[in-house]
């Protein structure tokens, strides 16, 4: 199915609530001409200090200034360099696109299990494909708050088992009329522009930041282009404000697809010819617009009601065609033409005030959203579809998340979420459509062939709680502890995926909900130039939704046996001196199965062992500055292993570094990544031993990553 982004609603003023975690207003009140001077308020050099995020919670935070001075020019790859954190890249990597973000090792289904957000608003959508990061402008980038474990869903609602990213953005409330330009090119043709505009007069204030991203793309059939913009009004009064945020984006990728290593076949692409294209014809587009109107309003000293709504449109075109590996074809294999709408409506009221003589902070709302899901299937573009599915999806949430700090130097807090989901699928199926196998059946041999799949309706509830607790020991060292429970329904792209093509057995579109027991503890130190952060987390799953492979036709959508996650992750910064830091971390993630066929084996996709170390050195004032990261990920099985026969993906180094500078309103940065040009790959689906017609050992298809690239920007602020 095609993959898409939605680009994000833009609010302006900073009212994050501290010990709670959810943004209820919008961003931080950042001239956003440049990076900030230092990291925001609740942490200390990217790492939260006790008292930000949700309580009893490992949260560390990526600053507007850290991503300006990355080397990795893409949010993924930023995002790759926290612990705990893993990235997965199909297409090549340009500008990060439609790489996947996995937090705590869900592997495959990591879309589905790391919720993202925009200022506190989810920007997941009912289907599979999450959020493509790439659409962002980075300039529009306060900061990113991530929270790891299920905690999350009381705020924020299903999907964040793995934890979830927030996305925070700069505004142009109380600041001058400003903006900025920036050009950038580099390898495999890469072209990029960006301008931004804000400023504020009296009470009204207004952002608007936009890309243009074009590439021919590592691989053959590789393109990428990508245009987007985001704007922001807001109206701020004496007890509150009214906002208005506009989105919209416009991407086109080609899809390359894999590179084949079978020895059984004589067939080593992988290394033969890394860049070339399995499907030099396939593609993908999306187009996405998005809106939000919101006012918060001051009821009283410490009580404050936020209420916002808003729709959000994402249309998908994609094309395949035929293709082996000897021979690519222009016959067409399947079109997908769909459209996918969103309205929410998201009330909550917000509380910051004393009790009884103690700081107590609570955040209390209700959730609605609505989901209309149409997508047409047919051979190609033009033709009668052979299934056209439609589905809609309602969910209702109530939470309630509160915190009180006693007199002991320790915050408490607790929170539970009440929520109702309805879904209504439905697929018509036209045997007469270009393409289109009927159902056949013949005595003794069974059945085969395409048919309509059982509609389904039905409707549940399912709950989410939080406790935690923090612990400031002395005014360096913190401890920190939390026990929650989440879930994850089943979205439109596993509903579908579940259809068991040609087999004879119709789709029931049903899944079961997947539910998460987890709990974590440790502590933070903050000593003068030295930060440091570590926790060890434990996750018990029931019925996690995965895509297995299967005998003769029987590919489909399950819930897996019970499994686990657990493992440790240290964060630590040290500033040398004024001009000189150093930031690193550590992971150790283990995803296993705990009962059934595969009891004991690894989930694929995770790595074990991952860890990173970054320099950042303002060698001649800010006229001159490097910054320096390496990379360290561990071998992880592939995709599809179950069974843990396969080879592993293998473990891979990288080093990037950056030169930059800033001069009065001018800046400019030249970068080089993968510098000792390692040939690697972060993705690969192995062949289903022992499932599945022609299965064999060491036979698997991998998505190779660039070797040594450049890239050079320059721009100016005004």
């Amino acid at each position: 199915m095609a993959q898409s982004v939605t680009l994000p609603q833009i609010n302006v003023t900073e009212t994050r609530l501290t010990g709670i975690g959810r943004s209820v207003g919008g961003g931080n009140q950042t001239v956003p001409g440049g990076p900030p001077d230092g990291a925001p308020s609740g942490t200390v050099d990217g790492i939260a200090v006790a008292g930000a995020g949700i309580t009893g919670t490992s949260t560390t935070v990526i600053t507007g200034e850290e991503i300006e001075r990355s080397p990795e020019q893409n949010l993924p790859a930023i995002l790759s360099r926290q612990p705990g954190v893993q990235v997965q890249s199909l297409y090549g990597g340009v500008n990060g696109a439609r790489s996947v973000v996995d937090v705590r090792g869900f592997g495959a289904a990591a879309n589905s299990n790391t919720l993202f957000l925009i200022n506190g608003r989810r920007v997941q959508d009912l289907d599979m494909v999450g959020i493509d990061l790439a659409a962002i402008p980075r300039e529009s980038i306060e900061r990113i708050e991530i929270t790891r474990g299920n905690s999350g869903a009381v705020l924020y609602g299903d999907g964040a088992v793995g934890g979830v990213i927030n996305i925070v953005t700069k505004t142009g409330v109380g600041v001058k009329p400003g903006g900025r330009i920036d050009g950038a090119f580099g390898s495999f043709n890469y072209k990029e522009g960006n301008l931004s505009a804000y400023g504020s007069n009296g009470a009204w204030s207004g952002s608007f930041f936009s890309n243009a991203i074009d590439s021919d793309g590592y691989r053959e059939n590789n393109t990428y282009k990508q245009y987007g913009g985001v704007a922001d009004i807001r109206y701020t009064h004496d007890s509150g404000s009214f906002y208005v945020n506009l989105s919209a984006d416009d991407q086109h990728v080609g899809l390359p697809g894999h590179r084949r290593f079978s020895p059984s076949e004589n067939i080593f692409n992988l290394i033969t010819d890394r860049r070339g294209a399995f499907t030099p014809f396939d593609w993908a587009d999306k187009q996405g617009q998005n809106g939000t109107v919101g006012f918060t309003h001051r009821l009283a000293p410490g009580f404050e009601l936020i209420v916002d709504g808003g729709v959000r449109r994402k249309e998908e075109q994609a094309q395949y065609f035929n293709a082996t590996e000897f021979l690519a074809t222009t016959n067409p294999r399947q079109a997908v033409d769909t459209k996918l709408t969103t309205s929410s409506v998201t009330p909550r009221l917000k509380i910051d005030t004393t009790l009884f003589g103690m700081p107590f902070k609570a955040l209390g709302g209700l959730d609605y959203y609505n989901a209309d899901y149409d997508s047409s299937r047919p051979l190609f573009f033009g033709a009668a579809p052979i299934h056209v599915y439609d589905m809609q999806q309602a969910s209702t949430g109530l939470y309630w998340m509160q915190t009180v700090t006693l007199p002991t130097n320790t915050d408490l807090s607790g929170g539970a979420r009440w929520q109702r989901t309805s879904i209504d699928a439905k697929d018509t199926f036209n045997g007469m459509a270009p393409g289109a196998i009927p159902l056949s059946c013949f005595p003794g041999f069974g059945c085969f062939g395409d048919q309509a799949g059982i509609p389904l309706d039905q409707s549940e509830v399912n709950h989410a709680w939080h406790l935690g607790i923090e612990q400031r020991l002395t005014q360096h060292v913190a401890l920190f502890g939390r026990m929650a429970q989440s879930f994850r329904v089943p979205n439109v792209d596993d509903r579908v995926g579940a259809v068991t093509a040609l087999n004879g057995v119709p789709t029931t579109f049903n899944l079961r909900t997947q539910k998460s027991h987890d709990w974590e503890a440790g502590v933070r130190v903050n000593a003068g130039p030295l930060e440091a952060q570590w926790s060890y987390y434990n996750m018990d799953l029931t019925d996690e939704i995965h895509f297995r492979y299967g005998p003769n036709f029987e590919a489909s959508n399950i819930n897996l046996d019970p499994t686990r996650r657990y493992g440790h992750e240290t964060v630590v910064a040290l500033r040398l001196n004024d001009d000189v830091r150093v930031k690193g971390g550590l992971a150790y993630t283990r995803a296993v199965f705990r009962e059934g066929l595969f009891e004991g084996n690894d989930v694929p996709l995770v790595s074990r062992w991952t860890g990173n170390v970054g320099l950042s050195w303002d060698i001649w004032k800010k006229w001159l500055t490097l910054d320096t990261v390496v990379r360290y990920f561990g071998d992880r099985r592939m995709d599809n292993d179950q069974v843990n026969l396969q080879p592993m993906i293998p473990s891979y180094t990288t080093v990037d570094l950056r030169l930059g500078g800033k001069v009065e309103q001018f800046f400019w940065s030249f970068s080089i990544l993968n510098l000792f040009d390692k040939e690697y790959f972060d993705y690969a689906i192995a062949s289903p031993y022992p499932y599945g017609f022609g299965s064999a050992i060491g036979t698997y298809n991998a998505y190779p990553q660039p070797g040594r690239t450049f890239m050079a920007r320059a721009g100016m602020t005004w």
